[in-house]
């Protein structure tokens, strides 16, 4: 649908900045307060990311959440606002048993190659119009003395 056309406009504008290029925080510990946005209403996100290590060795780690809920009063009790990106093996199917498969929490890192800014992509990740918030997390995971810097910004259709 054309947005013109759209009865309910999106809580959002392309591209997100989902977070502003900073040094990642010191020790290798995880973004204490990463920037949220709206996405409701996308059916998809790519995710672009600009990395610049501090030392050789750097990495960075991110990690995918969302939320389905527009806001915090609207999360049922003892349930997570924040959900995390998983990973999913099945397991072996072998005739006449039940199959037990896998899943985890994940998250992706990636090596810096070189001294300067590499920029990587991540997505096309289908959202299907149902995540109504998303946050990336990161954190130096190569050299946790010296964390690099990162940007990430995302686009949602």
């Amino acid at each position: 649908m054309l947005p013109i056309l759209d009865t309910h406009p999106r809580g959002y504008q392309n591209p997100v900045i989902l977070r502003i290029s900073a040094a990642l925080p010191a020790a290798g510990a995880w973004d204490a307060a990463p920037i949220e946005s709206f996405s409701s209403g996308a059916r998809n996100l790519t995710l672009a990311f600009t990395y610049t290590r501090a030392a050789v060795g750097g990495a960075v780690d991110f990690q995918l959440e969302i939320s389905l809920y527009a806001v915090a009063a609207n999360v049922p009790t003892n349930a997570s606002e924040w959900v995390t990106e998983s990973l999913y093996a099945s397991g072996a199917v072998v005739p006449g048993a039940d199959t037990g498969s896998t899943i985890q929490r994940e998250f992706t890192t990636y090596q810096a190659t070189g001294a300067g800014a590499e920029d990587f992509g991540y997505g096309l990740l289908a959202l299907q119009g149902t995540v109504e918030r998303i946050r990336v997390r990161a954190r130096e995971s190569g050299s946790v003395a010296n964390p690099g810097t990162l940007s990430i910004v995302a686009e949602l259709v």
